[in-house]
């Protein structure tokens, strides 16, 4: 079995229905060898923003529909999806790899060790910052 991470980038992608990559995440799911998850750190990263959205439309009540109708499609977009934890194996990777100085995003880092520690496959786009991370496999969906 084989566990696809989306990372944030491409949950916002399946989001806005890229269609190389809602093709993707749709036949994962549909094959039983395959397991598709996300991380907390990512559903954190997508709820700050939405809820920075809804901070800044306060004012604006036509701006502020929209932002709380966004915010409820991000939560719904979560629904029926793993969230990875941040477990104590993870904690100890990103601690690891920033003695050694792997020197990426604090959140970058924290979602790459998810992933190590679950034994999956980061699916983003970020191939720079985390082709950094020893051992860390990537898939890029958005591409054909």
């Amino acid at each position: 079995m084989t566990l696809y991470i989306l990372d944030t980038d491409h949950l916002s992608l399946f989001d806005h229905n890229h269609p190389t990559v809602v093709r993707c995440v749709l036949a994962a799911r549909k094959r039983t060898a395959n397991k598709l998850a996300t991380t907390v750190i990512s559903f954190e990263e997508q709820l700050k923003g939405r809820l920075a959205q809804v901070g800044k439309a306060a004012a604006q009540p036509t701006q502020l529909v929209l932002a709380y109708k966004r915010l409820a499609m991000t939560i719904d977009s979560f629904v029926g999806i793993t969230a990875l934890n941040y477990s104590a194996d993870a904690d100890s990777r990103f601690r690891e790899f920033r003695s050694v100085g792997v020197r990426i995003g604090t959140q970058d880092l924290r979602i790459a060790s998810i992933v190590l520690a679950s034994g999956g496959v980061l699916v983003t786009r970020n191939r720079q910052d985390f082709k950094q991370v020893p051992g860390l496999l990537l898939e890029d969906w958005s591409v054909e």
